[in-house]
């Protein structure tokens, strides 16, 4: 099926469909994989517990084996239709918050995250605000250099066009460009940056995902970078990408308007970096000082 695919030319060569399916088949296994997942369920167990306002279900180790997983029952409907059903405009805002910040510090804090953003794999409780967090058989680990400058580049998109030699330098170091993409590459490449980060933009706060059209914005450029890359995404990429659309995309069925600027300057700020003698590589002028650095009124 493969073969026939390529030799139709229905896929362009910039997709890099082997790459595709090697990490889908990848994923496939995983997700049958009931040990791993009952060793992931535990492990956001303990990162989570911190945080009351999510819940993730325990194991029950003495009904679970390598072909079966059993877990606690969890209360709660799917979050979008909770947000249409139960949820005051005040509370979809929080929760579009809550799980904004879930998916940066699943990243940025944790290094580990659930790469499966089924909008029925997070519940919401009516009766106590709370978020149950389901179905831990797709999950991603993250080496520090990674977690560091992938940090640095969506820090660098939030502020837009006039960091594009940030954006470019930090997509060199992370393998999205090879050094020898075509103007027309990095123009698109670009452009779609500045699109995925201007949520997290200082002049649209707060930002209203219910109202935003990244996807159908960034389509355009996104065509262009299939066309013209001259190399495929790290393996992380394509999963990482998936949970970050996702969560756009939920909080835009949730219909929540957040101040996403504000979660992720918290993030940047609180970050532990692998090489702190690096942490402001490719300095970004013009910007406000960080969090840490500024005033506390200048966030109230």
């Amino acid at each position: 099926m493969k073969q026939l695919i390529l030799y139709s030319g229905i896929v362009p060569p910039g997709l890099f469909l082997d790459r595709v399916l090697e990490v889908a088949n990848k994923e496939l296994l995983q997700e049958c994989d009931y040990e791993n997942e009952a060793a992931a369920t535990k492990r956001f167990k303990m990162l989570l517990a911190p945080y009351p306002e999510f819940s993730v279900p325990a194991v029950v180790p003495s009904l679970s084996s390598a072909r079966v997983l059993t877990t606690e029952w969890m209360p709660g409907a799917p979050i979008d239709r909770a947000a249409q059903e139960a949820m005051s405009v005040d509370e979809r805002d929080r929760v579009g918050a809550r799980l904004l910040w879930l998916s940066l510090a699943e990243l940025f804090r944790f290094r580990f995250m659930q790469t499966d953003p089924n909008w029925s794999n997070f519940l919401y409780e009516p009766r106590t605000g709370q978020i149950s967090l389901i179905d831990f058989g797709a999950c991603q680990s993250y080496d520090p250099f990674f977690v560091d400058e992938y940090l640095r580049l969506v820090r660098a998109c939030a502020e837009g066009p006039p960091q594009r030699e940030a954006i470019l330098h930090h997509s060199h170091r992370l393998g999205f460009l090879t050094g020898g993409e075509s103007d027309t590459m990095l123009d698109a490449h670009v452009n779609a940056a500045v699109l995925v980060g201007s949520p997290f933009r200082q002049g649209a706060q707060p930002f209203n995902f219910g109202a935003q059209d990244i996807s159908r914005r960034i389509a355009t450029d996104v065509a262009t970078m299939i066309k013209h890359r001259l190399t495929p995404p790290r393996e992380e990429i394509y999963t990482l990408h998936r949970r970050l659309n996702g969560c756009f995309q939920l909080a835009s069925r949730v219909g929540a308007t957040i101040p996403a600027r504000e979660i992720l300057l918290d993030v940047y700020d609180s970050h532990e970096w692998d090489e702190p003698s690096d942490a402001k590589a490719m300095p970004l002028p013009g910007t406000e000082p960080s969090r840490a650095e500024a005033p506390a009124a200048a966030f109230g």
